[in-house]
């Protein structure tokens, strides 16, 4: 596995602390272990959900809303509707180059999609990386620390079965890979 630079955490246990791992995940928990060996842990004992939501919780903002638009857009298909189209170009945008318009923009298409689907939820991590959660004019709100890391993580995860509910687990495989693609430096496109 290639070295997981944009990852700041050099244990798991830095990870662990942010979120709750499953029934299932909970007795291989070792905060000794490397994030990347934690993760290829949790993937050997088939705890997709749980892999999903350390990498989500381990990589940068921008990455980890860019990992949840390759598993929306994957997720969405060939004739996406529009609306979850627009979702998804709104936290692509957002990834592309952060500022608090287009994370603004995010909100709105998360509202109107209302958290249906994986382009929604990554609309959804886009507006959740910062800022205030009021809107405009009202008093703020500030959003609370890696609550985006939930929301990439529903994207990351409902994807896996949007498309093709009997493949979710190579879908899950897939998008693991592409996460841990962006963790090395990299881009997501894996194969």
């Amino acid at each position: 596995m290639k070295e997981l630079i944009r990852l700041t955490a050099r244990t798991a246990g830095e990870i662990l602390s942010l979120f709750e791992l499953s029934d299932e995940a909970r007795p291989l928990a070792n905060g000794n272990l490397t994030p990347a060996e934690f993760i290829q842990l949790l993937v050997k004992n088939d705890c997709y959900n749980d892999a999903v939501k350390f990498i989500a919780h381990s990589l940068p903002k921008r990455e980890a809303v860019w990992w949840a638009c390759l598993a929306a857009k994957r997720g969405l298909g060939d004739k996406p509707m529009p609306d979850l189209q627009a979702a998804l170009h709104a936290a692509e945008q957002w990834a592309i180059s952060p500022s608090e318009d287009k994370r603004r923009v995010a909100r709105a298409w998360s509202e109107k999609t209302g958290q249906k689907s994986a382009a929604s939820w990554a609309a959804t991590a886009a507006f959740w990386t910062g800022g205030s959660m009021a809107k405009p004019g009202e008093p703020e709100i500030p959003v609370p620390p890696f609550l985006y890391a939930h929301a990439v993580s529903g994207a990351v995860c409902l994807a896996a079965f949007e498309a093709d509910p009997e493949q979710a687990v190579a879908q899950f495989k897939r998008f693991i890979r592409q996460g841990l693609d962006l963790a090395a430096g990299g881009r997501g496109d894996v194969e």
